[in-house]
């Protein structure tokens, strides 16, 4: 029997849906470490895990180490410390060294999650990625505009999900960035070369080394660009030929620069650009599964269940790669306006036209009020055997369907 420390510092949605499947897993003990109360996990969740355990500040890998050590005088030693959160992948590498559990080390850890690292590293081995500098003041950001010419991205080198990225368009608007973000010795960002071309996302599964199954989705518009504009009903589109040689260039980079930053056993996330000249860049890469509905995009084009495979994963070290038997596609609502959700039009005529390729929907709600974030206030799955009936069903949806606020 494995005993198993889940650290969830925040109980999200998404983030509940890998306690469950790692609580559900036969020969586990799963226990979660939570900077929540007991009353935020839901009760037939609660009833599955076996503790909870509930501390002030889960990045710091002290912390969680003492919490996990308390944990085992009651359950016996741990044998895994895992989570999905980005943020806390290094504490969680370093708790695993201060109690002596098997996972990823925590240079490797960093060469995830520092992002300018990372770069380095990528760089170094020849793996194809945007121009970038560390910079802590403005006359070392001019230095990098007038070599990568704009725009320019500017980002913190420990981001997530395109969060807090800018994209400036003169050097006026890359010193107006600068003024807000501060940037010090020790408190640098992070500017990159903006990237013009198509950007999509592989996500992988690896088990000692060995890259043994991979997924591809593609982005209309770039996350970023979404940023930039919030009126924007953007999609994700994973289509069904994930193998076809179109891709053999994606496929060499990518599990060459895991091979790089230290991959051995996990679920990685990697985004990356093909330009207009066909030439790749890989953006950035994450040692854990992705997020907004892409898990269940993955799980939708496979007909299986890609939370539980990550908890296998995380926990035993095993993957049984599916058969790819779909196409799935996800169009995220996005509300246009101020204020709350106040209606949602062409809800009637998607149905009537798209309602035999939906598997699952989250329809904003009235009264809801916007998430202030790129998966915006609801989304809806679909999925068909074939990939351009899913590319065009994606395009039709975010055509009719409007989320008004007022």
């Amino acid at each position: 029997m494995r005993n198993v420390v889940f650290v969830a510092p925040f109980l999200m949605d998404a983030t509940l849906r890998f306690v469950r499947a790692a609580a559900a897993l036969p020969g586990a003990r799963t226990v979660l470490l939570t900077q929540e109360p007991v009353e935020k996990v839901p009760q037939d969740l609660r009833d599955r895990l076996h503790g909870h355990w509930r501390a002030d500040d889960l990045t710091d890998a002290r912390a969680i180490a003492e919490a996990a050590t308390a944990l085992a005088q009651k359950l016996g030693n741990v044998s895994r410390i895992i989570g999905t959160l980005e943020q806390i992948q290094v504490q969680l590498a370093e708790a695993r060294v201060l109690l002596g559990v098997e996972g990823m080390d925590p240079a490797s850890a960093e060469n995830f999650r520092d992002k300018a690292r990372m770069k380095d590293a990528l760089r170094r081995a020849d793996v194809p990625c945007a121009r970038h500098r560390l910079v802590a003041d403005v006359a070392e950001a001019r230095g990098f505009a007038r070599d990568s010419g704009f725009p320019i991205v500017v980002k913190p080198p420990a981001g997530a999900g395109a969060r807090s990225t800018f994209r400036v368009d003169d050097l006026a608007a890359l010193e107006q960035t600068l003024a807000t973000l501060r940037p010090a010795r020790g408190r640098e960002v992070l500017l990159e070369e903006f990237v013009v071309g198509d950007e999509s996302s592989f996500d992988t599964v690896s088990i000692d080394g060995r890259h043994v199954w991979h997924s591809l989705s593609h982005y209309a518009p770039t996350p970023l660009e979404v940023l930039r504009n919030d009126w924007i009903q953007w999609c994700v589109h994973v289509p069904r030929e994930v193998d076809d040689p179109r891709y053999d260039d994606i496929r060499r980079v990518a599990f060459r620069a895991l091979d790089v930053l230290g991959m051995r056993t996990g679920v990685t996330h990697m985004e990356w650009f093909r330009r207009r000249d066909g030439s790749l860049a890989v953006s950035e890469v994450a040692a854990r599964p992705p997020g907004a509905q892409f898990c269940s995009l993955i799980s939708y084009a496979h007909d299986f269940d890609f939370y539980s495979a990550w908890a296998e994963l995380a926990v035993f070290g095993t993957f049984r790669p599916p058969e790819r038997k779909y196409s799935a596609g996800a169009a995220y609502l996005r509300g246009q306006g101020e204020g709350r959700v106040k209606a949602i039009h062409g809800l009637d005529r998607a149905q009537r036209e798209l309602g035999a390729l939906v598997v699952e929907a989250k329809i904003p709600r009235e009264g809801q009020t916007p998430s202030g974030s790129y998966e915006g206030e609801g989304h809806v799955i679909l999925r068909h055997p074939e990939t351009r009936v899913v590319a065009e069903g994606l395009q039709r949806l975010v055509s009719i369907v409007r989320v008004e606020l007022g």
